[in-house]
């Protein structure tokens, strides 16, 4: 009985300290490359496939699928930086995105957070779980249960594992590393950003925190109760943490993560910060690794490659709305364009929020404008580069009229 409210007791002042990373995560621990043996391909080439030991899940041990792949040439002598993937819901470990980000010059490693192989990509990965598989995605566990039981910690301690293995790797330099991740992904990649500072940038694409203020699992969120979800689970608890760049990668019309979530979870960290939010982006895998403003975003960052436009003011006066920007040579704005909506409402409705788009003025070398359509509900601008690359606004909303 005492060992019992020993623990009990452990697991409240756990909850009512979870703003401190160290409290869940042993970080020092983590830093340690995680035990690897080898794991069948699935017919993937030109990666290496993989089982890490992961964390005991209710006593017992867990491993970790994934793919990872350092570019043919990268020494000790000459090592190339970093990147770990983190795949978001209906997917897993991918080869593809290892491989893409190989030809990008990067070392990258794809793992798998729910405990399953990419046996069959054309199924749910639900249903290629392994043996050594720790908490399902889905429902987040049960809220009484200890969290380091929990799906949440679980993939976010993967993350943390993957980055280990991913430093210590042949040809890899350890202080040029970065991560990234789509959908539940880019939740992830959110939530990582705040607890391993060990990364060198973070760019979550579609995902963001907030999970509790309108987004499609509120209710799963109600049922595992709000406030504990926020202070253990959601990166709005974490997010003021991240001292270095974020890139944000979204569409207007994201059916899971809607802008104004989007945007308080970008005000929070301290570090500088680029948006890409394209006009009806869809929402998936392979749209969410193709901007390529995600790769040369990590090379600007790493001193790989030239900087991207930096937005410093917007606003509007007098029916015109303007942004004003900067650019380091070699690096110009080659032009611009305006993003509006008329459509009010609940901005869950994605379906009704229709968004147009038109040419907007360069006015010489660091502003650009555009005339305010009358009943424009929320507008934002995208200036692209002379490498045909988007740098967004942040968006505005305005009264309904």
């Amino acid at each position: 009985m005492s060992a019992l409210i020993i623990r009990l007791g452990g697991l409240l002042l756990l909850l009512s300290n979870v703003a401190c990373a160290e409290d869940l995560w042993d970080l020092k621990r983590l830093d340690a490359p995680p035990a690897t043996e080898p794991a069948e391909s699935f017919g993937a080439s030109n990666v290496q496939a993989v089982y890490l030991a992961g964390e005991p899940y209710k006593g017992k041990p867990t491993k970790i699928f994934a793919y990872y792949n350092v570019p043919p040439g990268a020494t000790k002598e000459a090592p190339v930086p970093g990147v770990v993937c983190v795949h978001g819901g209906g997917g897993t470990a991918f080869a593809e995105w290892v491989q893409i980000w190989n030809r990008h010059g990067y070392a990258a490693i794809a793992l798998d957070t729910n405990g399953a192989v990419p046996r069959n990509l054309q199924q749910s990965p639900d249903e290629q779980r392994h043996d050594w598989a720790g908490p399902l995605r889905y429902g987040f566990g049960e809220a009484g249960d200890d969290p380091h039981d929990q799906w949440p910690y679980h993939a976010v301690t993967g993350v943390i594992l993957a980055h280990s293995l991913l430093r210590s790797l042949p040809g890899v330099n350890a202080e040029q590393t970065g991560v990234t991740g789509i959908s539940w992904g880019g939740y992830l990649t959110s939530l990582v950003a705040g607890i391993d500072p060990r990364f060198k940038f973070a760019i979550p694409v579609y995902g963001c925190g907030f999970y509790h203020e309108g987004t499609s699992w509120n209710d799963a969120v109600d049922a595992y109760g709000r406030e504990r979800w926020v202070k253990l689970w959601d990166p709005s608890s974490y997010l003021a943490n991240v001292r270095y760049p974020m890139l944000w990668v979204n569409g207007t019309n994201d059916e899971h993560y809607h802008l104004p979530l989007f945007q308080k979870s970008y005000r929070l960290p301290r570090g500088p910060r680029q948006l890409a939010i394209r006009v009806r982006m869809d929402h998936g895998h392979g749209s969410g690794w193709s901007p390529q403003e995600i790769y040369a975003f990590a090379d600007a960052v790493l001193g790989r490659g030239p900087q991207a436009p930096t937005i410093t003011q917007q606003g509007e006066t007098d029916g015109q709305a303007r942004v004003e920007f900067t650019c380091e040579s070699p690096t110009r704005v080659d032009r611009a364009e305006f993003n509006w909506t008329t459509d009010s409402g609940d901005w869950r409705d994605w379906r009704k929020r229709k968004w147009s788009t038109q040419p907007a003025k360069l006015n010489g070398e660091n502003r650009a404008s555009a005339p305010l359509p009358g009943g424009t509900t929320a507008y934002y601008f995208n200036l692209f580069d002379d490498r045909g690359l988007l740098v967004s606004s942040e968006h505005v909303t305005l009264p309904a009229p």
